[in-house]
């Protein structure tokens, strides 16, 4: 009875709380006239239980922090409101005012930090709310009647080092504003520290890791199904998709989940690394579903420019010059040491006008180089996207800008200048490197001159495979033919000696085939059993059903008696008596295949199955 009596009060207090969002009512999720604070102790959870926001510490207790973490892991934070400006206490609150803006004070009633939330030039509301969503954001809304619930301000837009399902990473071209993620300074201090990842939108979108001032990492430009040096994004399409956004005021990468996903979250380390992480319920465990940098290939730009990093060449330190190119200094490349990077080894022939000798090689299954130095053209086609290059003087390669719809892509990236930072990946694109006509008949001539290797190789080789296949075909047919002599010579003597020189043409059944009719002999397969063995029900390849007798090794008949049984019937042939169909030896088994009786034999029929005692 007062466990019943506990279950309702507990269930008439959350229904006080959390089953209206009516304004002025407080909500489990939801900070507005109803609720304007929460302090230490106190939570927002999300209407599906998800997310919950409330203050943390990562590590020194005196440290603390708001934020918005997993529920299922509250060290999966996600967002943190105040990482470079810890409260010292438990005194802390969170609340909003009616103009929508959040403030976190401290116990002296100082602000720590706010929203600095705009009202668009709408003029000020005369309430807000602050929601913490199902998807994990904190949105400050309008409410009021008029307004239908307008955005006013939303942390998606402010990320702190985790991008989950839902967020933009990326830009407004328009105004400047940038959606980054920035990295913790330690794992358990969220103050910002030196890695950024952002969206570079120069060229085409691509997804760069910073340390500081440096490049650090690159996905490779997107192509229209995936960042060109993560073809491995296809491979968990079916949990997460993934999307690049191309507006005037937003150039953004997006990843949503779909029903079936479990909790995903990017997440960018101290170190510089990001990581997928996946949460598996089972275990209760966060697993490492992707990361990158994955290689010392993964490294920006390191072969430099026009060099060409691969991960299985390590007794080359990984790098190369791509073709028509050369080592700057040969000296430090023998010492390992690619910062130079190459040089062309032949001058292209570019003239006034356009006209031009030179042509293209095709580097197949690469990231494409950093497009800072690039132009883009969506609209052009690729043969269009060749004559643009040859027509200008300074282009150094093309590139297809999306691989939807196969063929060779469409769209059009001419690099002008160098070309870094460009490795071989899986389901790499082409890269269309220009070459002098002299380089480009040095490398044809290298390849005739290695098929004129390859081919006369081939051939051998082929020939070598078909004589052993011949001799392995001789070899199975002699030893048939020497087994199938082997079985009829016993015959042959038993014929010779009982019924003279006449020939026995009956067929020669092998033991494989005995096996698979009868089921490998099967106690299903048994019609009988006598002192001679036993008798077995078989089906043949061309579905013919026949009786088989397998002579016991026991039964004391020998080789003679077995000779003279196979003559004596091959050769009395009589309607009312049964045929002999074939017969078989193998080793020291000794089988006859007789012609197969469905409605049993004659004597069944004249005595019957009662037999008069003697």
């Amino acid at each position: 009875m007062f466990l019943n009596l506990r279950l309702m009060l507990v269930s008439v207090l959350f229904l006080s709380l959390g089953s209206t969002s009516a304004r002025g009512v407080a909500s489990l999720d939801t900070l507005n006239d109803g609720r304007r604070n929460i302090t230490d102790g106190q939570m927002l959870v999300s209407a599906g239980g998800s997310f919950t926001l409330g203050f943390f510490s990562p590590g020194e207790l005196n440290r603390r922090y708001v934020g918005i973490w997993f529920s299922a892991s509250m060290d999966a934070v996600v967002w943190v409101a105040n990482r470079d400006s810890p409260l010292n206490d438990t005194a802390g609150v969170l609340e909003i005012d009616g103009a929508g803006r959040l403030f976190l004070l401290d116990g002296s009633g100082l602000t720590v930090w706010s929203s600095n939330t705009t009202t668009g030039g709408s003029g000020t509301p005369s309430s807000a709310a602050a929601q913490l969503l199902e998807s994990g954001n904190l949105v400050v809304v309008r409410d009021d009647d008029e307004s239908n619930g307008a955005v006013l301000w939303q942390s998606f837009d402010h990320p702190s080092n985790t991008l989950i399902a839902g967020m933009r990473l990326g830009r407004n071209p328009q105004t400047g504003a940038e959606w980054s993620l920035r990295s913790w300074r330690s794992p358990d201090n969220p103050a910002t520290g030196d890695c950024r990842r952002a969206m570079n939108t120069r060229g085409l979108p691509d997804c760069v890791s910073w340390r500081g001032d440096a490049k650090k990492y690159r996905t490779g430009p997107w192509n229209g199904l995936w960042f060109s040096g993560v073809p491995e994004m296809a491979s968990y399409s079916d949990m997460f998709t993934n999307q690049v956004v191309v507006r005037p005021d937003e150039v953004a990468y997006v990843f949503n989940a779909t029903a079936a996903a479990p909790f995903s979250r990017l997440v960018l380390s101290e170190a510089g690394v990001i990581q997928r992480l996946a949460w598996d319920g089972g275990s209760r465990v966060w697993n490492v579903f992707a990361q990158a940098p994955r290689d010392v290939c993964d490294d920006y730009a390191k072969c430099s420019a026009f060099g060409l990093c691969n991960v299985n060449t390590a007794a080359t330190l990984f790098c190369g010059c791509v073709q028509g190119y050369v080592p700057v200094s040969p000296a430090h490349w023998s010492m390992r040491e690619a910062a130079a990077g190459c040089r062309r080894s032949t001058p292209l022939d570019c003239r006034d006008g356009g006209a031009t000798t030179d042509g293209f090689a095709v580097v197949s299954g690469v990231k494409l180089p950093d497009t800072d130095n690039a132009t883009v053209d969506v609209g052009a086609t690729l043969e269009a996207c060749r004559a643009r290059c040859l027509a200008t003087c300074s282009c150094v390669a093309f590139a297809a800008a999306d691989i939807r719809g196969g063929g060779g892509g469409s769209g059009c990236v001419i690099w002008a200048g160098d070309i870094v930072d460009v490795r071989y990946v899986d389901k790499g694109q082409d890269l269309y490197v220009r070459l002098a006509k002299s380089e480009l008949a040095a490398a044809n001539k290298k390849r005739g001159s290695m098929l004129k290797i390859l081919l006369p190789v081939t051939a051998c080789l082929l020939v070598l495979m078909c004589s052993i296949f011949l001799v392995w075909i001789c070899k199975f047919r002699g030893n048939r033919r020497n087994r199938d002599n082997q079985a009829k010579s016993i015959l042959r003597g038993a014929s010779n000696q009982l019924i003279g020189d006449e020939n026995i043409e009956l067929p020669l059944v092998s033991f494989k085939d005995i096996v698979a009719a009868t089921n490998d002999f099967s106690n299903e397969n048994m019609l009988g059993q006598g002192g001679f063995g036993k008798v077995y029900k078989g089906i043949l390849e061309d579905d013919k059903e026949v009786a088989i007798k397998r002579l016991s090794k026991s039964s004391g008949q020998g080789a003679e008696e077995f000779r003279n049984e196979v003559v004596l019937i091959a050769k009395l042939q009589h309607r009312n008596l049964v045929r002999l169909l074939g017969y078989c030896i193998h080793e020291d088994e000794r089988l006859l295949i007789y012609e197969y009786l469905p409605k049993k034999s004659l004597d069944v029929f004249i005595f019957g199955t009662f037999r008069f005692p003697c």
